[in-house]
């Protein structure tokens, strides 16, 4: 029987497949599993945190975010998953409603299924969205101005900040980099997170998109916590069961 009490890099091996596995660890569950002490397990932690391998939460840690990669790139990537929560978010769409938009490549695959006859003002801070909708010819269509962020594909500025915070959304569709049920919305950028944080203050309902490889994630930056968002939108194979007791509403795509 190993004694792991003895073995600091075995244990911090075993934690770092966890995280790999299932992107969250519990230091209790982990200390119960390895027979150590949840101090011990604190230190591996706070290790492991030290060389980039994970962020403390409370009670664990979750896995590193990744660096986001630019607008274009992640357009590429898990297509099909995308066009599934984008179809369902399209669903979600009130008649005669104002929404908003974030930046990010769900909500660029979204645009394609919104109703053409669906009376709607949309505003968003994406050019390329803007781009994919501005054949509509039903409702309005406004895309907020400033400076362009290649990594996030969205207008970043104060003056972009300003034009938000003389608006009022009946829906908020807010771009995700990492949602964990502890730590809530995170964002990788500090633009980027003050800008979610001003939409979500104008926003009657919040509403975020969320691929299979966002969920226990923790980004740099903090938006906000999850009891400021209403609605999550997931895929079918998305693990979801952190959240059953959290007063997100589910929304699974088919």
């Amino acid at each position: 029987m190993i004694d792991y009490d003895a073995l600091p890099d075995q244990r911090q091996a075993f934690i770092h497949q966890l995280l790999m596995t299932t992107g969250r660890v519990i230091g209790a569950d982990v200390a119960r599993q390895l027979g150590v002490s949840e101090h011990t397990i604190r230190r591996d932690l706070q290790e492991l945190a030290r060389k980039g391998v994970c962020k403390k939460v409370y009670g664990g840690a979750v896995s590193q975010l990744i660096a986001s990669s630019s607008l274009a790139t992640r357009i590429e990537q898990n297509v099909s998953e995308k066009s599934q929560v984008a179809k369902k978010c399209a669903e979600l769409l009130k008649p005669e409603s104002c929404i908003f938009m974030d930046s990010g490549s769900t909500y660029l695959a979204m645009a394609a299924f919104i109703p053409e006859d669906l009376e709607l003002t949309i505003v968003t801070n994406c050019p390329q969205i803007a781009a994919a909708l501005g054949a509509r010819t039903n409702g309005e269509l406004i895309l907020l101005g400033g400076k362009v962020n290649p990594k996030t594909g969205s207008t970043l500025s104060s003056d972009t900040v300003n034009l938000v915070r003389e608006m009022v959304f009946d829906q908020a569709f807010i771009g995700v980099c990492g949602m964990d049920l502890q730590a809530g919305l995170s964002a990788v950028y500090y633009e980027d997170a003050c800008f979610k944080k001003e939409v979500i203050a104008q926003s009657n309902e919040v509403i975020i998109a969320v691929t299979a490889e966002k969920i226990s994630q923790v980004a740099r930056y903090k938006v906000v916590p999850c009891d400021e968002i209403d609605v999550m939108v997931v895929s079918p194979e998305t693990l979801t069961a952190d959240f059953d007791n959290s007063t997100i509403r589910i929304e699974k795509a088919e």
